[in-house]
């Protein structure tokens, strides 16, 4: 199994990028083009780009973005590779990958629609099947897990052994659970995907998204495919998360505590009937919460305690009795913020029919931020309070 993650990885871990600027925290480079090497006759310089000694032009290499790479890398066990966007990783996996099928079941409805386009950019046909249809060679599973929006853990063991045998590919959307809490490699993952807008990020300022591989060769592939691409990550977007990802272990700590004791008192919450009440809750406005750390051991025998190492998922759902108690809740919460994303510092919660119309029409995503257990527990109360009041008036 991976080690823990370590403070000094995420502080020092960029610390072998070649530079020698003696600034504690450096600097945001904003140049797009820098002096020509006068010996060198390759416009792309160094022959190795994951530590270049001088940079040529910023959509090959630059400073921040390499040391930003170093320190994915050395938390997520592989080779990273830092995009745009999570969504622009994710077609940049699709091309690398060129899969002759797809297996693909729910999840974040933006990787869909990626999917989509790069059918339709293919001159073959690309068909999508079920992640638990029989696999062929030259198929691609794409694992989303936990899975987005519920907060549910998938098996990786189980489906990186099953697309193995026929010599397909697992890819694993690990957006949910940043180290410490997986390491998909550990179970049979052959590349996986983060939204860096997310938890790496951590703090709702920037776009981006990374790509991990297992070897070298792997990630020599894809900066080259980046390169010519254009979908490199901006310099200041760089340096933000460069900034964040110092605190990443502070932050995904406190949030999976956090959110793992929120869903056990939803938990309660839900267990109410109907003319009850739970710590000031009417029964009967939640139907349902899902999150890993209340999931039941499957009848293959997967538990996600043995792949989630480090802790629980901070984002997960509830659903609500009917639709409109779930457009109310978000709006009748004075700390979590009414705003769609995920993994920042401040608790966010959304009705979800509005950023996916292909959802249950009474469910709500909470992503819980670094507040203080307390203070997000009673918000939820007060805004469920409401939600019942507003809702016996109508």
């Amino acid at each position: 199994m991976s080690p823990k993650l370590k403070a000094v990885d995420l502080i020092h871990g960029d610390a072998s990028v070649h530079g020698g600027d003696l600034s504690v925290a450096p600097p945001i480079s904003v140049t797009t083009t820098f002096l020509a090497d006068p010996v060198s006759t390759s416009l792309v310089g160094d022959s190795d780009q994951s530590n270049p000694s001088r940079h040529v032009y910023s959509r090959y290499t630059q400073n921040i973005s390499t040391r930003v790479e170093h320190i994915l890398g050395k938390i997520n066990h592989g080779h990273a590779v830092t995009y745009a966007s999570g969504l622009a990783s994710a077609f940049a996996a699709l091309v690398f990958l060129k899969p002759k099928r797809i297996a693909i079941r729910g999840g974040y409805w933006g990787c869909h629609v990626t999917i989509e386009i790069y059918r339709k950019c293919r001159d073959l046909d690309v068909p999508l099947i079920d992640i638990d249809d029989e696999f062929k060679p030259g198929d691609l599973c794409w694992l989303e897990t936990p899975v987005n929006p519920l907060g549910e853990s998938r098996d990786i063991q189980y489906y990186a052994d099953k697309i193995h045998k026929v010599g397909g590919k697992l890819l694993v959307d690990s957006t949910f659970a940043p180290p410490p809490l997986q390491y998909p490699f550990d179970f049979g993952a052959d590349i996986v995907l983060h939204s860096a807008t997310k938890y790496f990020g951590g703090h709702s300022d920037l776009l981006g998204g990374v790509l991990i591989v297992k070897t070298q060769g792997e990630w020599k592939t894809l900066q080259e495919n980046r390169t010519y691409m254009g979908n490199m990550m901006g310099s200041l977007e760089a340096w933000l998360l460069l900034r964040s990802l110092r605190t990443l272990h502070l932050r995904v700590a406190r949030q999976s505590q956090t959110a793992a004791a929120i869903a056990t008192w939803l938990k309660q919450v839900v267990s109410t009937p109907k003319g009850k009440s739970f710590d000031g809750v009417p029964g009967g406005l939640i139907q349902t919460v899902w999150h890993s750390s209340l999931q039941e051991t499957d009848k293959r025998g997967f538990s996600p305690s043995k792949q989630m190492t480090g802790g629980w998922n901070a984002t997960f759902s509830i659903l609500m009795s009917n639709a409109e108690h779930a457009k109310l809740l978000p709006h009748a919460t004075k700390y979590f913020v009414a705003a769609t994303s995920l993994g920042g510092v401040e608790s966010l919660i959304e009705y979800r029919a509005r950023a996916d119309p292909r959802e249950d029409p009474r469910l709500v995503r909470l992503s819980i931020g670094v507040e203080d257990f307390e203070d997000l527990r009673d918000d939820l109360k007060q805004a469920l309070q409401n939600v019942a009041q507003a809702k016996a008036k109508l």
